[in-house]
Order: structure tokens, then C-alpha cells, then sequence
């Protein structure tokens, strides 16, 4: 399929528009998307989720020529949102406008140095912001470059409680090898980009997951940073499987047990109203221990968990209304999703498009994007805001 479809809502001094193309072209998407983006001329930002198989060099460029140079961040995909439906292979450009809006964008490379130090870089752009009451720092990370919550304690430091976090980790269509990061006219990896965007009007967070505990809790009796070796004083993969019980081939098999740890995430007890779900990315069979995206720390409880494509939707209208709520009965100009690529394992390509329509639906006639991550960034409240499997919603009131 080729075109576009872009869409867009104004308020009084703000405007967020968004764009989609699946053009094989890395250039005529690229100018495609920014197109239906564009409908004004005083655009503050854009943010463009795109696959990772586009010459993403001329991507950009075309983005850039079409916009004039407005201030950019990005991330490849394991999949696009926009307000039409999920997608593959293509693009999705959002645009935030008007004067209702001040906007500042960083990057730090080499993230995978000083994950921490990374993300403290990036929470610098925070501070530029002046004149808005509503601030939001928006962080775009490569999910393969070690434990993610290191690069939102390294941010948290900076901008503290007064400043909330949401974002997502870059993907590469489930290749798990390499992800992209974008920043104006510059293509990186191993990096975090980040824009600080604030607002006349108030932002909305909202973070779900809908899996369910199975079981009785496990004690992480030994661990180290994002690998568990041992839960109830036994081999990790031993208790895993005992659990859940998966098919002979994810005993064995490496790929076979990802497949299976897709949709059988573990839980650990949070302070919120949920538990922080962490994603089983791999087990070693020789050692018996178990590989996640980013820390499970030593002497905690955990729960093994599992979820269906009920439970998984009602917890998108869950996210949906919890960010929503926050703009005090006023319409969002649009809604930015941070979806988990697990959740869309279990939904299937069906469920996907009934969940983007929900989305839209409760958006009210107001865009919406987003993309499929390797791990989601929402913090509203203390340090902790590193979540795997889980459905992330930015509203822009």
C-alpha cells in the first residue's frame, strides 16, 4: 500500500497533527508523512517512529526538507500506530505546534557506557524550558543497550518529581540485533534522544498491562543486574517451568522459549496499584538462569504472569482513561502510544487493530500514533518507571 493518511486537532495556541505513510521509498514516505503532518506553519516538534528497514538517512532528509529544519527525535520500530491502525514498514510522523507549546531536544551516544549518566544528559534538556505550567520529558532509548532503568534513575536526578517521564525503547522488528535512534538529521545507535515538551495545557500519562499473577510469589534468592539465577534457592528455568508449564520445544530451544516468555512475562510487586512486569527475554539451559531487559533485583518477590486478549484490552481503555483523567474534563489534542511488541503477540494482527481502534475511540475524533517497543517509560511517581509488556498513553491536552 502506498499514500498516506494524516489527520490533526488545534486548540486555541496548540496543534498536534500526525502523518502516515507505508511507501516502500524511504524519501516519498518520508515526505509524505511530514506532509500530513504539516498543517501549519509554526510546528515545535516531531516525532517519527519508523521501521528500521528504510535507508533512514534519506528518510530523514526528506522529513527535514519538507519541515525546514524543525526540531526532531525518533526511534525505529517493531511496528507503527497511527490513528488508521497499526502497521508494519513504515512511518508515522507526529507534529506538535503553536505557541501553546515550548520544546527543547538532546541526545547522548554511546549509551551503554554510563546508562545512568546518559540518561542524565538527556533530563538536561528539561531545564531549558521556561514560560509552560505542564512539562513532560519524552525519552527515546535503545532497548538492547543494558538495564533501561538506569537511564531513568540518571533522568529522575535530574528533573526530579516535578517533571514526569514517558517514552519507549527503539525496535528492529523482533530481529533483536539493532535498534536506531533519530535526533534532527542525524541517525544513531546505542543512544538516547529525548525532547522536553511543555505545555499550556495539562499532559496525561496512563501505564497498564493486564497480565495476571499465576500462582503462588517466588523469592529472587540470587541475581545480578538483568540476570536471575536462581528463585526459591533453585535453578531459574527449573521454577519458571514448573509455573507455566510451556511446550517441549521452549524446554530446549532457545527461540522457542522467547516465543513462549512472550506472553509469560514476571511480575514484580510495585508500589502502584500494579505490578512492574518484566520481560523474560532468553533462559541459558547449561546454568539454569534467566536473561530480562532490565533489573530484577536480588531478594524480592515475584510472580510468574500471564494474560489473554480480554485482559490485555481492557487495560488499554485502563491507560487510556487514566491519562485522559488528568486533563481536568478537557479534550486531548491527540494520544501517543507506547505499546509493548509482547501485548501485540498476544492480541494477534485482529486484536492490534481493535485495540488502535480503542485508542481512537477514546481519543474522541483526536489523532493518534505510536509504535511496538522493546520496553516502556512512564514515571509519574518516584524513581521507578522502567516497564516491559505494558501499554504506555501520553495525552496532549
Amino acid at each position: 500500500m502506498k499514500g498516506h493518511l494524516g489527520n490533526g486537532a488545534h486548540g486555541s495556541s496548540r496543534w498536534l497533527a500526525v502523518g502516515q505513510s507505508s511507501d516502500h521509498d524511504a524519501a516519498r514516505a518520508g515526505e509524505a508523512a511530514a506532509a500530513a503532518a504539516l498543517v501549519a506553519d509554526d510546528a515545535r516538534l516531531l516525532v517519527v517512529f519508523c521501521s528500521h528497514s528504510y535507508d533512514l538517512d534519506a528518510l530523514l532528509g526528506a522529513i527535514n526538507s519538507r519541515s525546514g529544519g524543525v526540531p526532531l527525535i525518533g526511534c525505529s520500530t517493531a511496528g507503527e500506530i497511527a490513528t488508521e491502525g497499526p502497521g508494519d514498514a513504515g512511518v508515522v510522523v507526529t507534529a506538535l505546534g503553536g505557541p501553546g507549546f515550548s520544546v527543547s531536544t538532546i541526545s547522548a551516544e554511546n549509551a551503554s557506557d554510563d546508562l545512568r549518566a546518559a540518561g542524565a544528559d538527556v533530563g538536561r534538556c528539561a531545564l531549558a524550558l521556561n514560560g509552560h505550567p505542564n512539562r513532560v520529558l519524552m525519552l527515546l532509548t535503545d532497548g538492547l543497550a543494558g538495564d533501561q532503568q538506569e537511564i531513568v534513575r540518571g533522568a529522575y536526578g535530574v528533573v526530579g518529581a516535578s517533571v514526569p517521564l514517558v517514552g519507549g525503547c527503539a525496535g528492529d522488528g523482533l530481529e533483536m540485533r539493532s535498534t536506531y535512534q533519530l535526533h534532527n538529521d542525524r541517525v544513531m545507535q546505542n543512544a538516547v534522544v529525548g525532547a522536553a515538551l511543555g505545555s499550556e495545557a495539562p499532559l496525561g500519562i496512563g501505564v497498564r498491562h493486564g497480565w495476571r499473577r499465576v500462582g503462588e510469589p517466588v523469592v529472587v534468592t540470587r541475581s545480578s543486574d538483568n540476570r536471575v539465577y536462581t528463585l526459591n534457592d533453585r535453578r531459574a528455568v527449573d521454577v519458571y517451568f514448573e509455573h507455566l508449564d510451556p511446550p517441549a520445544d521452549a524446554r530446549r530451544d532457545s527461540a522457542a522459549f522467547t516465543r513462549f516468555a512472550l506472553t509469560h512475562p514476571l511480575g514484580l510487586s510495585g508500589r502502584s496499584h500494579e505490578d512492574h512486569v518484566r520481560f523474560v527475554g532468553e533462559a541459558n539451559f547449561d546454568d539454569g538462569s534467566i536473561g530480562f531487559i532490565a533489573e530484577v533485583p536480588q531478594g524480592g518477590l515475584a510472580w510468574f504472569m500471564e494474560g489473554d486478549a480480554e485482559s490485555v484490552l481492557e487495560a488499554t481503555g485502563a491507560a487510556c482513561a487514566d491519562a485522559l483523567a488528568a486533563l481536568d474534563g478537557g479534550s486531548p489534542l491527540g494520544m501517543i502510544a507506547f505499546d509493548c511488541i509482547a501485548r501485540r503477540g498476544v492480541l494477534g494482527d485482529d486484536g492490534i487493530s481493535s485495540e488502535v481502534s480503542r485508542i481512537a475511540q477514546i481519543a474522541d475524533g483526536a489523532p493518534v500514533a505510536g509504535f511496538y517497543t522493546y520496553g516502556e517509560i512512564a514515571r509519574t511517581h518516584g524513581q521507578s518507571g522502567f516497564h516491559n509488556q505494558t501499554l504506555v498513553v501520553l495525552a496532549v491536552g
